[in-house]
């Protein structure tokens, strides 16, 4: 890093944001601590967007690697990284765009074992998975932190988030009526909420990383002060090819 940057790099990487946010709104999101789980489609944009937004620490989970048919979709991806592991990658990556930001990667399935340890005392948890399973662990421990849980999720060209907060009026299985809403997580209810997520869903590049732009400015509002956050059971939903699909729907 050139010497002149030593001192003021991080203002100077935010600089073009600064009219946007006060140099105070834009502390507050330099002493933020965010956990991603998921560093794939909507996680690996999610990741860029934070770091070069000047988020002050990253928490980056996923247990997958990379393989060739990531490559339509995944910004972290490409042919030299073909069978890295997606978190390691993304915290290179991350590294490599702002050096400012504290970055630690776990290459772990997230479950009831270990979700307290991976989500600490972040301020925020991004949700960018694919599965309903881990969704409901990660969201039930946010709620019991009390710490704002943002949900994406895509399907092919159709896009969806919306923010979790401490006091919303729903939880993320209350609001899509998922069976398992107030009952432990049995063997049954596993077995349930397995079943709800079957299949490869399809993907095409501009929606994730669609829904992983505006998760990260969601997590910029919720830190900074600056704007209106989409609140459960308020939900931003879009389709790709209906631009006059873009909505806030109330669940």
């Amino acid at each position: 890093m050139p010497t002149r940057h030593i001192d003021d790099g991080y203002w100077e990487i935010a600089s073009r944001q600064m009219s946007i946010v006060t140099r105070s709104e834009q502390k507050r999101f330099k002493k933020g601590k965010i956990t991603v789980i998921g560093c794939g489609g909507i996680g690996g944009q999610t990741i860029e967007m934070l770091a070069r937004m000047g988020i002050g620490e990253l928490i980056l989970v996923d247990e997958d690697s990379f393989d060739l048919s990531n490559l339509n979709r995944q910004t972290f991806s490409s042919l030299n990284e073909i069978g890295h592991t997606k978190s390691e990658v993304a915290e290179r990556k991350v590294k490599s765009i702002n050096s400012y930001v504290k970055v630690t990667s776990y290459n772990e399935h997230v479950d009831e074992k270990n979700v307290d340890e991976i989500i600490g005392d972040s301020d925020i948890v991004i949700d960018a998975l694919d599965n309903v399973l881990t969704r409901v662990i990660v969201s039930r421990k946010a709620k019991e932190k009390r710490i704002p849980f943002i949900h994406g999720a895509i399907h092919g060209t159709l896009g969806q988030i919306t923010t979790f907060l401490p006091n919303s009026d729903k939880t993320y299985e209350e609001m899509f009526n998922l069976q398992s809403a107030g009952k432990e997580l049995t063997c049954e209810t596993i077995e349930y909420l397995n079943n709800v997520t079957s299949g490869v869903p399809p993907a095409i590049g501009p929606t994730p990383n669609l829904v992983g732009c505006i998760q990260a400015m969601e997590a910029f509002k919720i830190l900074t002060g600056v704007g209106r956050v989409t609140v459960a059971p308020k939900m931003l939903s879009f389709d790709l090819l209906n631009l006059s699909s873009f909505v806030i729907d109330d669940i």
